[in-house]
């Protein structure tokens, strides 16, 4: 039965709270529907007091938006915990629970969260839905932040808009850790190749642009090297400014869903050597509508 969702505005441009709901059970195309509308005018929603087992949130994903992503850069580096590589490990805790050390790869790789990125730039289909899900939390602060690229797309002057109109990035998750001073091996790197798109994403459901970069963005391919990444660091630099940004506190239970075509964001830091944090991410990718859930 079709549910009546309510979206609480957590921010001028972008961010929804929603009403009570519990997703585990939610199976109505309608309200899913909904949800997705949601998605389309706000970025980012989202939904408290969640009861996800591992399966729940896989299926709850694959509902809303079908098809997952399964080749990040952990998949490449250990052993899924959970034995499905299309839920990802966010967390700073191995295989037997306990607190990674400081040198762990794992940990230094998780570290590059902290910087600026949207989830799977790297891979084409990109990836479009995240949904991450709160299952330890330290006592703490230790938030997500939030930049809405289609506000920071408007702000842009007239003579920038049209320079960008018709560029491209070529985004690449080896480099992005590589500035960060994590290398993959020659093997790890070959499973990542990266990906290519377009500078200024556009909707047809939402008739409104969006900027696409973060820190995978290595390049724009129509321009010199160096040209392209001060672009690249301008526009991020634009695009966070304080007037586009949300911060989340996380709450036990808490879901946020983002849409990593119109926004980017950042682990916030807290001293992950002391205490546990323990959530789990599935991505979707972002396939043509005809291959969409209905």
């Amino acid at each position: 039965m079709r549910m009546t969702l309510h979206f609480k505005h957590l921010h001028p441009s972008f961010m929804a709270e929603v009403s009570p709901v519990d997703l585990r059970t939610l199976t109505d195309q309608g309200t899913l529907a909904s949800i997705r509308a949601a998605m389309t005018e706000f970025g980012v929603l989202v939904f408290h007091d969640q009861h996800f087992s591992y399966d729940d949130q896989i299926d709850f994903a694959q509902r809303l938006d079908g098809v997952l992503h399964s080749k990040t850069s952990s998949s490449v580096l250990s052993k899924n915990r959970f034995g499905n590589e299309a839920l990802t490990d966010i967390s700073n805790v191995g295989q037997d629970g306990n607190i990674l050390e400081a040198a762990d790869r794992r940990r230094m790789n998780g570290i590059s969260n902290r910087i600026w990125h949207t989830d799977a730039s790297f891979e084409e289909p990109a990836g479009r839905y995240s949904m991450l899900y709160a299952r330890n939390i330290p006592p703490v602060r230790a938030d997500t932040e939030f930049a809405d690229m289609r506000a920071a797309y408007d702000a842009l002057d007239a003579g920038t808009k049209a320079t960008i109109e018709d560029l491209h990035a070529y985004h690449s998750i080896v480099y992005s850790r590589h500035t960060m001073g994590f290398d993959f091996s020659p093997e790890e790197s070959a499973k990542l190749p990266g990906a290519t798109h377009p500078l200024v994403r556009k909707f047809a459901d939402s008739n409104r642009k969006s900027l696409y970069l973060a820190s995978h963005a290595a390049h724009i391919t129509e321009w010199p090297i160096p040209e392209g990444r001060l672009l690249l660091k301008d526009l991020i630099e634009h695009a966070t400014r304080r007037e586009f940004l949300y911060s989340h506190e996380w709450a036990l239970g808490d879901l946020v869903i983002w849409d990593n075509r119109t926004t980017m964001h950042r682990a916030r830091p807290f001293d992950d050597k002391a205490y546990k944090r323990e959530l789990t991410r599935v991505t979707t990718l972002d396939l043509p509508l005809a291959m969409s859930p209905p």
